[in-house]
């Protein structure tokens, strides 16, 4: 087994060193376009194997794809973050140009990959991929659901003082402010959440959730890593030892939640084939208008790029 992560910057070293430590794979291979970055990185997770005890071989590589050969599982991390001065059209065709680029080196190294996105803008850069990859949508999506969950069940168990560990959510739509919690499908340790918490706590819980992002970009500087990086390992586990594990996903849709062609945070199982199933809850009329909501906005975005004509 081989995973590629593409991006050796906080939250693929995380993610490299998270798929490492937990023995994901045989090999591991980092790649970057910045010389010595990638290599000094794997190099430092590797003599680390001794003190945490693993086998995974870390491999570095600048720029150069044919390291990442015949990859079972690829993260994509490249990108840039948001600049000040810089618009959302600016972020979007410059890290539009990263990811078809990196998308196309990998797809052409190793064409039976499941692609993981995790660039941002998420659910754009999705979009970007699975339009340059031209495999089924299926081995293309994206992480951010895992990311905007966890984060939400942190905040849970930090105010209920329980477990995190016992916390299972669900949360769907866009990777942004139009994400969409789902206190009805939010549990602790099978108690439904809405019978621990008053209304009013709560939806300031989803809130912070929805500026989960922000938050960490307002105390540190810059964008979260240990997390993100940890979220994407998750679904990496689940591929590679199949595991059928369902979690929230940037999918591609086509008609499930009466919505089409739209990559869009779902539930979906995933397996060593990539996304084997997406799950239709039964939404109320609420919280089918968030997501419907949350869709629009997505598209919008999406329709940035195809004006772009770069994908």
């Amino acid at each position: 087994m081989k995973v590629t992560i593409v991006g050796a910057g906080n939250v693929g070293a995380t993610c490299a060193n998270v798929v490492a430590h937990k023995e994901l794979a045989e090999e591991v291979v980092l790649l970057d376009i910045k010389e010595g970055l990638a290599e000094g990185k794997a190099l430092d997770i590797w003599e680390t194997s001794p003190i945490n005890l693993f086998d995974s071989r870390m491999t570095g590589a600048t720029n150069d794809y044919a390291a990442s050969a015949d990859s079972d599982v690829v993260v994509i991390t490249s990108g840039l973050p948001r600049k000040p001065g810089m618009s959302r059209d600016d972020l979007i065709a410059t890290n539009a140009g990263i990811v078809k680029s990196v998308t196309k080196s990998v797809i052409e190294h190793s064409p039976n990959a499941v692609v993981i996105i995790v660039s941002n803008p998420l659910d754009v850069m999705c979009y970007c991929a699975y339009l340059t990859a031209k495999i089924d949508s299926s081995r293309v999506f994206g992480m951010a659901g895992i990311l905007d969950t966890a984060r939400y069940r942190a905040f849970l168990a930090t105010e209920l003082n329980v477990s995190p560990k016992d916390i299972q959510a669900v949360l769907m739509g866009g990777h942004g402010d139009t994400m969409v919690p789902l206190p009805r499908y939010t549990t602790v340790a099978g108690i439904p959440v809405t019978e621990m918490i008053d209304e009013a706590t709560l939806n300031g819980i989803v809130d912070r959730t929805k500026k989960g992002g922000g938050e960490i970009v307002n105390l540190l500087g810059t964008s979260a890593w240990y997390a993100p990086g940890a979220a994407a390992a998750q679904m990496v586990e689940s591929i590679v030892r199949n595991q059928h594990r369902i979690f929230p996903c940037c999918a591609w849709l086509e008609g499930q939640y009466g919505q089409d062609n739209i990559y869009l945070g779902v539930p979906a199982k995933l397996g060593k084939s990539g996304i084997e199933e997406i799950i239709e809850l039964k939404l109320n009329e609420g919280e089918q208008e968030l997501l419907s909501n949350s869709a629009t906005a997505v598209r919008e975005v999406m329709g940035v790029l195809d004006g772009m004509e770069l994908a």
